[in-house]
C-alpha cells in the first residue's frame, strides 16, 4: 500500500507538469503569432510636441510609461539623428537639448523608405506605439522607444 502513494504523486506531478507545459506552449503560440494593424491605419490616441513628451518622462517615467505604453501616439519634433546601419533597420531620433533625454523610433519595413528620406534638422511628425520610457543612471537619461512607426 505505500508503493501506491509514492506513483500515485508522480502521475499527479506528471500530468500537473504537461498541462502547465502545454499551456505554456499556447501562451507562447499566442505571443509569437500576434499580429498588429498597419499603423498608418490606426488613430493616435496622443498627438505631443517631442520636447514636452520627453520631459513628461523625465519628470514621472511611471506615471508616464502608465499614461503612453503601448499605445499610437503622434510625435511632432526635429530630427536630430537619424541612423540607417543596414537596409533592414532606419531609426529616428528626438532629444531634448536640455537633458539630454531623447525619445528613439524604429520604422516598419514598409515605411523605411520615407524615413530615410528624413533630413537631420528637419521638423517632422512621427506616429507610432510607444514601448515606453527607461532611465540611465549610467547615461543620466530617459529614452523611449518607439515601434511600427510611420512618417505622418
Amino acid at each position: 500500500m505505500e508503493n501506491k502513494k509514492p506513483k500515485a504523486l508522480k502521475r499527479r506531478l506528471l500530468l500537473a507538469a504537461v498541462v502547465l507545459g502545454l499551456a505554456g506552449l499556447g501562451y507562447a503560440w499566442y505571443i509569437l503569432s500576434a499580429t498588429y494593424d498597419d499603423t498608418s491605419n490606426v488613430k493616435a490616441d496622443f498627438n505631443v510636441e517631442a520636447t514636452a513628451f520627453i520631459q513628461e518622462f523625465v519628470k514621472d517615467r511611471a506615471a508616464a510609461n502608465e499614461k503612453y505604453m503601448e499605445k499610437i501616439i503622434s510625435v511632432a519634433g526635429i530630427a536630430d539623428d537619424i541612423s540607417s546601419p543596414n537596409d533592414s533597420l532606419v531609426t529616428i531620433r528626438f532629444s531634448d537639448s536640455g537633458s539630454g533625454s531623447y525619445a528613439i523610433f524604429s520604422f516598419q519595413e514598409n515605411n523605411m523608405e520615407a524615413a530615410k528620406k528624413v533630413q537631420q534638422g528637419e521638423k517632422v511628425t512621427i506616429k507610432g506605439s510607444c514601448s515606453g520610457g527607461n532611465y540611465s543612471e549610467i547615461l543620466d537619461l530617459t529614452s523611449i522607444e518607439f515601434k511600427r512607426c510611420i512618417i505622418e
